[in-house]
């Protein structure tokens, strides 16, 4: 199988590429390793990645932009692919926030040009579109919660399931541009008959992820325990999210790859589900356990739109694709921060 990546140096990319290829699949990256420069960071962090799949046989890599629609179509007439994993994106709220066009351009136009370049050059193709819980917006906020000691948590749900609420919220441009992108990849199956699935994810994380504060949060907190760096909480911590190891990420795409629907354009929303959640608050206890290590703490104040918990219903992939998550929090963020410790020159500029 021809399988192209976009955004394939970042984390769910670069190891989806490794995935794939070990599987003795062709794999063509592309990316415009933009990650750094988007978050201000002179720090490299998707050019590591570049470098770790340059080692790897059967990855072609290719320096691309989704942006210019000329050449994704150029360069899908010439490889012809038979899945897309469409990765590429611009992640941060704040960025959002601050370049708006430039946001939308990378995300919704992006992802309309790489859908159609598939659709062009293999009417046959598959597409994976990674959307994020973002599209459903402050509406999450409406949702009861109850206060616990170190954490919040729905009141009378266990998580946010498919059929919730887009409409009438305040999203951010992030959230907007995204959810754009995930519309477009379910019109194209219904109007085109283009075999696509949309994960909405929450919160994936994984070995090769270069966290800053403004995404990846995780990571950024792995990095900063053990570089003994402060890290500032927006809020009271007790937020939540379902967390996911990219592996099980991974697993649910090739569960999707495997089966053939009756309605094309499925939506999963996907993440650990309510068995794998963490607070902010919870994740400090864990890494000063992990790493012997106290930091300094400042709080903030909250940030616009932040939702104070949100957990993935993961009902449907569990009934459509026979798939579950199987990495736990504490072995999960214990790969982390290894990953991060073996690393240390990455971090200790």
């Amino acid at each position: 199988m021809k399988i192209i990546i976009t955004g394939g140096a970042g984390m769910i990319g670069s190891h989806c590429a490794e995935h794939f290829a070990k599987k003795k699949h062709e794999v063509v990256v592309i990316d415009n390793l933009l990650r750094s420069s988007i978050f201000g960071s002179k720090e490299k962090s998707v050019e590591y990645n570049w470098q770790y799949l340059k080692n790897i046989p059967k990855i072609k890599l290719l320096k691309k932009d989704v942006r210019d629609r000329e050449d994704m179509a150029r360069t899908f007439r010439q490889e012809r692919p038979d899945l897309v994993i469409h990765t590429a994106g611009q992640p941060g709220v704040k960025h959002s926030l601050e370049y708006p066009f430039e946001d939308y351009e990378i995300n919704s136009t992006g992802t309309i040009n790489v859908l159609e370049a598939l659709r062009k050059a293999n009417k046959k193709g598959m597409f994976i579109y990674t959307s994020t819980n973002k599209v459903y917006g402050n509406n999450v906020n409406q949702i009861p919660i109850k206060s616990l000691a170190k954490s919040y948590a729905f009141k009378s749900i266990k998580g946010v399931n498919e059929r919730f609420s887009i409409d009438l919220t305040g999203h951010t441009p992030y959230g907007v541009s995204k959810l754009a992108g995930d519309l477009y990849a379910q019109d194209y199956a219904q109007i085109y008959n283009l075999k696509s699935a949309i994960f909405r994810m929450s919160c994936i994380y994984g070995t090769r992820q270069f966290g800053f504060e403004d995404q990846g949060w995780l990571a950024w907190f792995a990095i900063r325990f053990f570089l003994g760096k402060p890290v500032t909480i927006y809020g009271d911590g007790k937020q939540v999210r379902d967390i996911l190891w990219v592996d099980d990420l991974i697993k649910a795409f090739e569960a999707f790859m495997s089966r053939d629907f009756r309605y094309k354009g499925e939506v999963f929303n996907m993440g650990g589900g309510e068995k794998y959640t963490i607070s902010l608050l919870e994740l400090i206890a864990a890494l000063e356990k992990i790493s012997g290590k106290k930091i300094k703490i400042q709080f903030g104040s909250w940030r616009k739109f932040d939702q104070k918990v949100y957990v993935s219903d993961i009902t449907k992939a569990g009934r459509l694709l026979n798939w579950r998550p199987t990495i736990s929090v504490q072995e999960g963020i214990q790969r982390l921060y290894h990953w991060v410790s073996q690393n240390a020159a990455l971090f200790k500029r």
